[in-house]
């Protein structure tokens, strides 16, 4: 399978056009380069280059809600592709829970007065102080994706010689996702047309239970999508099912509820609107990607959904994040020059808290009045997430304080080798490769 092209940079690390794996291999085995860094795979070379112009590349980026594709195309042909992971849903679960043990912590302590004024004392001008957000603030767990690809496009700019970006700048009209017939004055309308929630979801399952077909019994309104598995109370997340099936689902998904009724499963998803949340967090970035970008000093060029749906179709291609990346726009005969892209998820640089808690709040480590206080990082040295060479072969490492590291890679299983025989390639950066 085709391999990425290798970045390469100058003595003055100076971005030069990307290089065939195969030539990589060889500048290396003469020692005309070295390797810079591991991933992206980059090398630098070794002696001058004079007037050295390279040819630009067009770097293209497909946001989403989830994954982000990434795309480096030169001339008519892809020869880097990347895939980010976001972690939006880790960072809001780790807000949520931090908000919730400070809460508790405060009751169950003692009363203290809020720290900022209330609405009537600003609506009465009774303060001149009020905590405002400012134009264009987004969530920590939505402006995490608009940084993150910043950062990887900012990255790519210092390896590669870009010298345009082309973007997808989608945007998602949700009440057409629910309802593809809509128009007029159907948009001022509400969604559920002058019932209440209840009887709406009594005429749309029949007046029966959803999982056993039970009528004349009381209902109850049940969420699709468990609220603690990140479900919402949008009607198009909830149906009617009976006292025992609801208490028999429980918090599990639907998917492993109905696991050995699979018809009965295609029938409760036909009915079942499709989810908004990751169109909503589409919509909610995309201006302020577009705006950060501008700030790099290149060109942006912007393109809708529809248009690189079909020029992916028009070229023959799979459904993959990069590959949308890389029909974004005007694309013409393009031909993929690669075909294994470099999976990247967000893993974080790891806490600052001094004390952690465990699931029921109470500290777990780095307790007050302790004999040791043990530091989150670094250990001997080490921080999780370092990459390190092992018999010839690149581990991720987990650190501890006895020296014995634990050693992790793709399709393996994790072991332990001590700190001594380990032999560094590249610090942790907040990503995982693959």
């Amino acid at each position: 399978m085709k391999s990425n092209f290798v970045l390469v940079l100058d003595t003055k690390r100076q971005p030069l056009l990307p290089c065939h794996p195969a030539r990589a291999r060889e500048l290396l085995k003469d020692g005309k380069a070295a390797v810079l860094r591991q991933y992206p795979f980059t090398i630098i070379l070794k002696r001058t280059i004079p007037d050295a112009n390279p040819e630009l590349c067009q770097l293209k980026i497909d946001p989403g809600s989830k994954t982000t594709g990434i795309a480096l195309v030169q001339g008519k042909r892809v020869i880097i592709g990347v895939e980010i992971a976001h972690r939006g849903a880790a960072i809001r679960k780790k807000l949520a829970d931090r908000a919730t043990r400070r809460r508790h912590r405060r009751n169950r302590l003692r009363y203290r007065k809020p720290s900022y004024r209330t609405r009537a004392q600003i609506n009465n001008a009774k303060c001149t102080y009020a905590r405002k957000r400012e134009k264009g603030w987004l969530p920590p767990s939505l402006q995490h994706r608009v940084e993150t690809t910043l950062t990887w496009v900012q990255r790519l700019m210092r390896s590669a010689p870009i010298g345009a970006i082309s973007l997808e700048l989608v945007r998602f009209d949700t009440q057409v996702i629910q309802n593809p017939e809509i128009s007029g004055v159907e948009y001022q309308q509400s969604e559920l047309r002058g019932f209440e929630v209840k009887e709406s979801l009594l005429e749309k399952w029949g007046r029966k239970c959803a999982y056993c077909g039970a009528s004349n019994v009381p209902l109850q309104i049940e969420h699709i999508q468990p609220k603690s598995r990140g479900g919402s109370n949008r009607v198009s997340n909830l149906t009617l099912a009976c006292a025992k099936c609801n208490q028999r689902k429980s918090n599990r998904p639907l998917a492993e509820f109905l696991a050995k009724k699979p018809d009965l499963l295609k029938t409760i998803l036909a009915k079942v609107k499709a989810p908004l949340k990751d169109a909503t967090v589409v919509n909610a970035t995309r201006w302020a990607l577009y705006h950060a970008l501008e700030k790099t000093g290149l060109p942006v060029e912007v393109a809708s959904g529809g248009q690189t749906k079909f020029n992916r179709q028009q070229l023959g291609w799979d459904k993959a994040h990069w590959l949308d990346a890389a029909a974004v726009g005007e694309v013409g005969a393009l031909w993929l020059a690669t075909e294994k892209p470099l999976s990247v998820t967000c893993t974080g640089q790891g806490g600052r808290q001094k004390g952690v808690c465990d699931r029921y709040g109470q500290p777990k480590r780095n307790q007050q009045g302790a004999a040791q206080i043990r530091p989150l990082k670094p250990i001997h040295g080490w921080k999780t997430g370092d990459l390190a060479r092992f018999d010839n072969q690149l581990y991720r490492v987990t650190p501890r304080q006895n020296g014995s590291f634990a050693l992790s890679a793709q399709d393996q299983k994790p072991f332990n080798r001590s700190r001594h025989r380990l032999q560094r390639v590249q610090c942790a950066d907040g990503y995982d490769y693959a």
